[in-house]
Formats: structure tokens, C-alpha cells, sequence
């Protein structure tokens, strides 16, 4: 019998609620220090690590096989995992393609599959090509950590002097707009494209930018409020999902599987404008737990991200499909 597994932080608690819905045995694999996930009652088993990176050694992969354990990637497995290591030595199933959380993981690699699908998406600039507002935003899943934003190239300079991080960057365009976050569900299995909630985040300090006029504004997520679109909009929202998973196919043959969000600036045109991929559950899905207003119209029972991630396992197991939802 199949085991659902995650890493305890991001959305464990959405995942392992979602797979209990739906009758499986379920693992945590957790850092010592984040005891706080025995008060819940979604975990049957916590394994603790010293590390979350540990989740690459040899023997931990062979024990989690003899569990027949799929393991959900989030947020934190692309933060603390190597993706080489992943791509080449990491023999757990992962429920979703894993040769495209580099795509995620690169801007380019991720300017690529905007490029291939024919989206909106924001300009890019060299420091010295900046004639217009931008924001600065470091490769990964940092959660916003470092962003900053600059009008000239001598602002870009000043501020990337004073600031901490060293890594790869992209230089966006700032649209003017508001942020959607729309949360997808891609079943191989039905070949069919959901739309399954949709959010925007609550960043530190830009959501407290009014009473700071004179700082610039900070960009870490700490937290998710629940959105519903226009529905005159939702046929854009589909052609852009679409378009994001005809294009995967090009990148890798299996292309993308089960949940992925697209982050976006709506304009006041209105505009969907897409910025980032993530190719596995968001944060974001957290608050639709039971349900939203749109897996409820589509199911008419809860059906969170977590329950249709191990709905998709169940029917996989069921029809002898496994494989072919995992990596």
C-alpha cells in the first residue's frame, strides 16, 4: 500500500490532511526542531532529520522505497534539495516531473518556457539598460527574500552594494497591476487541466509599505489570502495553463504533472501577465483547505490541493498508472 510522504514545512500539513481524506498511510520527514507538527493529527509516522537534506542519503531513499512511499515536492524540497543530485541520484517517486524544478529554479531556463508558450510576461534588463522601474529578483524559491526595486542603473548599483546576497539575479520590469496567484492542477491521467483556487501573498514590508513611506519595500511571504477572479477573465486564465503545459512538453516528454501555480500581474487592460512558475504546490493552496470556490464547482465535495494530489495517486494505483505520474 502506498505511503504519502513530504518534508515538514511549507504545505506538509495541506498535503498529509489531503492524503488522509483519501485513506492513505502517511510520513513526515521532519527537523528535529519542528516538534510542533505531533499537536496535529495528519502524520501516522515523523521521521526526524538533523537536516532536511539528509533526505539524500542512500539508505533514508532505500527505507522510504521499502515503504512504498511517494514523496510531494513543495517550496522547501527546491529551496534544500540539490537539483543535480535530484535530477540524477534521487530514487523515491515524486509525485510530478522533477526534471522541471530546474526550469523553476533558473530565470532563464524559466524565461525560456514563458517564451516557448507565447504568455505575457515582463521585460528583462542589464544593469546598465534600466530606463524604468524594476524589481530584482534572485534565482530560486527564496519566498521574496532580497528582492529590491531600482529606476536608474546608479539605484540598481547602490542597492545590490548594500545588499547581503551574492547569487544570480534577473532584472524584471515592474508592471503595474495586481498580483493573482493561480493554482493548477495538470492530470496526466485524464488529460485535463484544472484550475484550483487561486491567491495573493501577504509580504513583509511591501504590504506595510503606507506606513514606511521612506523604506524600500521588502518582499518575504509570510502568509496567503484567498482570491476569486473576475469570471469574464477565467477563459484567459485556462489559455495561459494550457499554453504553460503544451510548452513543458517540449522541455521534458512528460511535461508538467499534478499541481503548479503561475504568479501573475493583472493589468487594468485587463492583462494576465505571468513572472514566475512554480512546478509543484504553492504555499497559496494552503488556505483552501477544504475546498475553494472552484475544485468545489468542479467536485461538489472538499477537494484541496493536498486531497487531489492523492486523488490522482489513488486513481494512478488503481489503473496500474503509477509511473506515469511520478518521477
Amino acid at each position: 500500500m502506498v505511503t504519502i510522504a513530504t518534508l515538514g514545512s511549507h504545505s506538509a500539513l495541506n498535503i498529509l490532511a489531503g492524503a488522509k481524506d483519501e485513506g492513505f498511510k502517511t510520513l513526515l520527514l521532519c527537523e528535529r526542531s519542528r516538534t510542533f507538527y505531533e499537536r496535529f493529527s495528519v502524520a501516522d509516522e515523523i521521521m526526524y532529520l538533523n537536516s532536511l537534506s539528509e533526505i539524500k542519503d542512500p539508505q533514508l531513499q532505500e527505507t522510504l522505497i521499502q515503504k512504498e512511499v511517494v514523496l510531494i515536492p513543495h517550496g522547501s524540497f527546491i529551496s534544500y534539495l540539490d537539483i543535480d543530485s535530484l535530477e540524477t541520484e534521487f530514487t523515491v517517486p515524486i509525485l510530478g516531473n522533477k526534471y522541471l524544478f530546474r526550469h523553476e529554479s533558473d530565470r532563464n531556463l524559466e524565461r525560456e518556457w514563458f517564451l516557448r508558450a507565447n504568455v505575457r510576461i515582463p521585460r528583462t534588463f542589464s544593469p546598465d539598460e534600466i530606463d524604468t522601474r524594476v524589481i530584482v529578483k534572485y534565482h530560486g524559491a527564496k519566498g521574496g527574500k532580497g528582492y529590491f526595486t531600482a529606476d536608474t542603473p546608479q539605484e540598481f548599483y547602490h542597492k545590490q552594494k548594500e545588499n547581503e546576497e551574492k547569487a544570480e539575479i534577473q532584472i524584471q520590469e515592474w508592471i503595474h497591476g495586481v498580483t493573482m496567484y493561480f493554482h493548477y492542477f495538470y492530470s496526466p491521467l485524464n488529460r485535463e487541466l484544472e484550475l484550483t483556487s487561486i491567491d495573493r501573498r501577504y509580504e513583509t514590508t511591501a504590504d506595510a509599505v503606507v506606513s514606511l513611506p521612506n523604506r524600500e519595500p521588502t518582499y518575504v511571504v509570510v502568509g496567503n489570502f484567498p482570491l476569486a477572479i473576475r469570471e469574464s477573465l477565467l477563459e484567459q486564465v485556462f489559455d495561459i495553463g494550457d499554453k504553460m503545459v503544451e510548452a513543458s512538453q517540449t522541455l521534458h516528454e512528460r511535461g508538467l504533472i499534478g499541481p503548479f501555480c503561475l504568479e501573475t500581474i493583472i493589468t487594468d487592460k485587463p492583462e494576465i501577465v505571468v513572472f514566475e512558475i512554480s512546478a509543484r504546490i504553492v504555499a497559496g493552496t494552503n488556505i483552501f483547505v477544504p475546498y475553494s470556490p472552484y475544485s468545489y464547482a468542479k467536485y461538489f465535495e472538499p477537494m484541496s490541493a493536498g486531497r487531489r494530489i492523492a486523488r490522482e495517486i489513488r486513481e494512478a494505483v488503481a489503473r496500474g498508472r503509477l509511473k506515469d505520474i511520478t518521477t
